[in-house]
């Protein structure tokens, strides 16, 4: 298989709409001219689906899709919660749907009609039961690790550690995610704590680590690491393995390495909003999602690790070997941990050790 050959694109604005075919513009009811039946709403993560896809769904179904983009889960959960739009589809991360589950914010997916499931592998499956215990509310689309992306030309070591980041010598050479929970992890792991932890005397240890890397920090990005790594402006970041991807595609030169404490591996899924307003058009984007055809052209696009062994199958086994960014090891996952949703209490409190670390 050719590797996909995207093109550079930043990440759209927050909240930033999409609207395609005669989908019309979003109201604040969140319906358009167009019968409910004949229209889907999806919200997803910016630049995270080939819009040909998209096209094409409607081609084959009559549906029109009205496409809209946020940046971070955060961004995602507080546009969803003022319920202006009604979303027939979300795709987000875990310990956010982790949260939407427990508050009963989505529906059960009937997976019989979903006639291409069979195509998400059954270790993927698994992963899900992290947030979604019985695999009946979300469906698997990407997932990956978080690690570190540096530059050989601009370091005299090869990094393997969190603590690499911590580095005096690389001050104003390293980029931290601009992300409350995975700027976390590298603080938490190289003290040996989970990711997940709600012992508020660790997270205070934590955010003293961080604190004092601050001062050693470029920059707190999210997409735009990539762009920055790519050209060169830093010499290590913290990053989505699947960003990293991407960078490496426009770098050569660029590695990618999930450090030997063990890292967050994530997984970004599809749910069904309980207010949106056409189930069954959303059961058929899904089913359309995971259909070997589509789901490997949305792949060659975004370029993530894929959870459909459909696609996986049809991957040539060098491309595999020389891709191991996009293609994991075992034994790189079973050292990670994904992230839960807390709680309300605990996800305040990391918000709030997140405002002091940027205000100091």
């Amino acid at each position: 298989m050719k590797k996909h050959n995207k093109m550079w694109k930043k990440c759209t604005a927050a909240g930033m709409s999409v609207l395609l075919a005669a989908s019309g513009l979003l109201t604040a009811c969140g319906t358009s001219g167009q019968r409910a039946d004949k229209r889907i709403v999806v919200f997803n993560y910016g630049d995270y689906i080939d819009h040909d896809v998209l096209k094409e769904f409607e081609k084959e179904t009559g549906i029109s899709v009205a496409y809209e983009e946020f940046l971070t889960p955060e961004a995602m959960y507080t546009k969803y919660k003022n319920g202006t739009i009604h979303y027939d589809l979300i795709c987000c991360s875990d310990y956010m749907l982790d949260k939407m589950i427990r508050e009963k914010d989505v529906r059960k997916i009937d997976m019989d009609q979903l006639e291409y499931a069979g195509n998400i592998g059954e270790t993927y499956w698994k992963l899900s039961q992290n947030f979604d215990p019985d695999n009946s509310y979300s469906v698997p689309y990407f997932w990956g690790t978080v690690g570190i992306l540096y530059n050989p030309k601009l370091l005299d070591f090869t990094p393997d550690s969190w603590k690499d980041l911590w580095r005096e010598d690389y001050r104003d050479n390293i980029i931290m995610q601009d992300s409350v929970r995975d700027s976390f992890v590298p603080a938490l792991r190289q003290l040996g704590y989970s990711i997940n932890t709600t012992d508020k005397k660790q997270l205070k240890e934590a955010q003293k680590l961080l604190i004092e890397q601050k001062e050693l920090v470029q920059s707190y990005l999210v997409d735009e690491v990539r762009d920055d790594m790519a050209n060169e402006q830093a010499a290590m970041a913290v990053i989505y393995s699947g960003e990293a991807g991407l960078a490496r595609d426009y770098n050569e030169d660029l590695e990618f390495v999930v450090p030997k404490e063990g890292s967050d591996v994530w997984m970004d899924s599809w749910v069904i909003p309980k207010d949106g307003e056409n189930y069954e058009g959303a059961i058929k984007f899904l089913d359309f999602l995971c259909r070997k055809d589509i789901a490997m052209k949305n792949f060659e696009y975004v370029y993530y690790s894929t959870p459909n062994t459909a696609v996986l199958d049809e991957i040539d086994p060098e491309e595999k070997a020389d891709d191991p960014v996009i293609f994991q090891s075992e034994d790189v996952v079973k050292n990670c941990e994904m992230f839960r949703y807390l709680g309300t209490d605990m996800e305040e409190y990391y918000n709030y050790m997140w405002k002091q670390l940027k205000a100091y």
